[in-house]
């Protein structure tokens, strides 16, 4: 027999109406609590049953789980230690944690230890994503948004990353689809540190970075149509390469690349906020392709001494 607990909202609204706390009438709802492995063997059967709909909180108990592909505007939890260390394959071979598609606009994770390869990225442009308190182990790419608008990403611990031919990302918002303005993003108070482990079969010719802003325009991808009103602010990134020489690390980059630039190169990434990010720990701290980004862009007191150079040519590796 499932078991679930459902909280009114109505009882909690009536009572700040009594203390004067709100005075505007609001509309009753309520909210389902469901438990895995309790009331659902999986996460992924969690989000697959009829019963679990949008703004549903699913709690995640302690040890380890699989990830799924997400379909809802859930919250998944985690509690007591819950690890998400195998999920849904991407077509690399590579094992995904939460795979976000149609419909999981607005969707939170939170509280949750990933030990994955590509631990949270999603397959369609899906917006309001929020990502808050988790923890990434060794992800060749920990947190990416494809194409998507509104997400907070803030206060998560990423430690350790890994490349493969590509990825060694902690924080990724990129677009290759030419699709709407990647607008409204918000990456605050993270922490990436740790060493970023090259495979050994690496190619090299790249950096892996601790957060990006990317628009691929690579091998006729159609990059972004705009990148604009997205906010890096007050992250630390202290992240060193064990194979440096082969693949080193930025902090963070801000990229707009081809495999053959246009002339003239057009401006699509512009108006951001990067500000107030303590960069002292990596050897290169900042990396903007083209260099006409910086006056297009606006930088604000971060911390390290490396400000300019760098390129990337070959990455991200994770769509």
């Amino acid at each position: 027999m499932k078991i679930k607990k459902t909280v009114s909202l109505v009882v909690v609204i009536t009572l700040l109406l009594s203390l004067g706390l709100i005075t505007s009438p609001a509309i009753s709802a309520s909210v389902t609590i469901w438990h895995v492995p309790e009331d659902f063997t999986t996460i992924q059967e969690a989000i697959d049953s009829p019963d679990v709909l949008p703004g549903d909180v699913i709690i995640v108990g302690e040890g380890n789980h699989a990830g799924a592909y997400v379909t809802k505007s859930v919250t998944i939890r985690g509690a007591g230690g819950a690890v998400i260390d195998t999920g849904p394959m991407h077509p690399a071979g590579l094992s995904m944690g939460f795979r976000l598609l149609a419909g999981s606009d607005g969707a939170i994770i939170r509280n949750l230890t990933f030990q994955t390869d590509l631990s949270i990225m999603n397959g369609e442009a899906v917006d309001d994503v929020v990502v808050t308190q988790c923890t990434f182990l060794n992800s060749i790419q920990a947190i990416s948004n494809l194409g998507g608008n509104g997400w907070e990403i803030s206060h998560n611990e990423i430690t350790g990353l890994r490349t493969r031919s590509g990825g060694g990302i902690g924080i990724l918002i990129a677009d290759s689809s030419g699709g709407i303005n990647v607008a409204n993003n918000l990456v605050i108070q993270n922490r990436i540190s740790g060493t970023l482990h090259v495979w050994e079969d690496d190619c090299g010719g790249y950096e892996g970075s601790g957060i990006v802003i990317y628009a691929d325009f690579r091998w006729g991808r159609l990059g972004a149509t705009s990148m604009t009103g997205n906010q890096v602010l007050h992250n630390t990134v202290s992240l060193v390469s064990d194979n440096p020489s082969l693949v080193d690390v930025v902090a963070f980059e801000l990229s707009q690349v081809w495999t053959v630039p246009p002339e003239p190169i057009p401006i699509v990434i512009h108006d951001n906020i990067i500000g107030f990010n303590d960069f002292r720990g990596t050897t290169l701290q900042i990396a903007v392709t083209p260099e006409e980004l910086y006056d297009e862009n606006t930088f604000a007191k971060n911390l390290g001494d490396n400000r300019g150079g760098g390129s990337a040519t070959f990455h991200p590796m994770g769509h």
